[in-house]
């Protein structure tokens, strides 16, 4: 009998220590499809909104915008707008633009927390590298507003109250063009997929505004391992869209976020809120000129799979002089802007070839 037992202990013993994947230390995760929650309807309604960060002087620009957002989009699906600004609404400001639409129209002001300096911020050394930065010609280098903007953008707009009972929204500016008529619910489209980010543009970022960006979140990957043993293996992510060199550098690409339609539990969750607090204490927004870009894309890649994320080709765009215009034929008759004016593949600035090659 004895015998026996040592002869199937011993089995038991070459199996552990042979078996090559027992005690391996790589991590194997599965390989989720997107899809919708399995109690959500395709045809359910989703719980979206547009959300516009904008000023009474730039009445005019929303205007515009909001009339071709109308009739390219929202007067078949009416989904609400969420104005958001740093000042009260003008009476003005809020009759205009709530003529402009059958939908809801809601109006909010930002407190100090979501647009100010926070305690932590030597405001005497962020006036002078904003000034170093000045002498250097970088766009926005000396715009106080603009650094509260970017902050407000990646770390407070989908805190604010007017968005708790959303789960989706559309980033819409001032100022901006949309061209093509869209015939189906893009928002139905996202949570029907499973994706959580889209966009249009991919751009490359002024490097002189973010020099300790990539190294401060490598820094936080150091600091929370928590947080990064559980986000998708590199292999799944979208890691190579913003690294050329096995995450060494910054590569400079990112998403332009002011186009932008995306999930809100992306920025609610508790990994991306520790990231921009760790962002945030670092001083990087005021101290040099970090945008909300580049924070969002490199953030978005972290936490997503590479199957989460969505190009809206169909959605001609232009902010200031950068078009996405669809170049297929399928879209001539629906939309208005000139396909030989396509930034994707402009040589020196698009990511968009490099959002491609990520995808493999």
């Amino acid at each position: 009998m004895l015998n026996w037992l040592g002869f199937i202990l011993i089995l038991i013993s070459l199996y552990i220590f042979t078996s090559p994947n027992l005690f391996s230390e790589k991590r194997v995760r599965p390989k989720p499809t997107p899809s919708a929650p399995s109690s959500v309807s395709p045809d359910d309604p989703v719980r979206a909104c547009f959300v516009i960060l904008v000023r009474n002087n730039e009445l005019g620009g929303i205007v515009s915008t909001i009339s071709q957002i109308e009739s390219t989009f929202n007067n078949k699906f009416k989904y609400p707008y969420i104005f958001l600004n740093d000042e009260e609404f003008t009476p003005e400001f809020v009759d205009t633009t709530s003529a402009l639409t059958t939908s809801v129209t809601r109006y909010g002001k930002l407190d100090q927390q979501m647009w100010g300096y926070p305690s932590y911020i030597n405001q005497t050394r962020a006036a002078e590298n904003r000034h170093e930065l000045a002498k250097q010609g970088v766009p926005y280098a000396d715009s106080e507003s603009y650094r509260h903007m970017c902050r407000f953008q990646s770390g407070f707009f989908f805190r604010h109250p007017l968005l708790d009972e959303f789960d989706y929204y559309w980033r819409l500016e001032p100022d901006v063009d949309y061209y093509c008529q869209l015939d189906y619910d893009v928002f139905k489209y996202m949570r029907n997929n499973g994706k959580k980010y889209g966009f249009n543009i991919a751009f490359r970022e002024f490097m002189a505004t973010v020099p300790s960006l990539w190294g401060t979140i490598e820094a936080f990957k150091r600091d929370y391992p928590e947080v990064m043993e559980h986000l998708p293996v590199k292999e799944d992510s979208l890691w190579k869209f913003v690294t050329n060199d096995n995450g060494e550098t910054y590569n400079s690409c990112h998403f332009w976020t002011n186009f932008e339609i995306a999930s809100l539990a992306v920025w609610r969750s508790n990994d991306y809120l520790k990231l921009f607090s760790y962002l945030d204490r670092s001083g990087g927004f005021f101290y040099e000129r970090w945008g909300d870009a580049p924070v969002h894309s490199i953030a978005a890649t972290m936490l997503l799979r590479k199957d989460e994320f969505h190009f809206f080709n169909d959605v001609g765009y232009r902010h200031t002089a950068y078009q996405h215009c669809p170049v297929e034929e399928e879209f001539r008759s629906k939309c208005r802007c000139d396909p030989q004016n396509n930034f994707d593949y402009d040589p020196g600035l698009s990511c968009y070839s490099t959002f491609k090659a990520a995808l493999n």
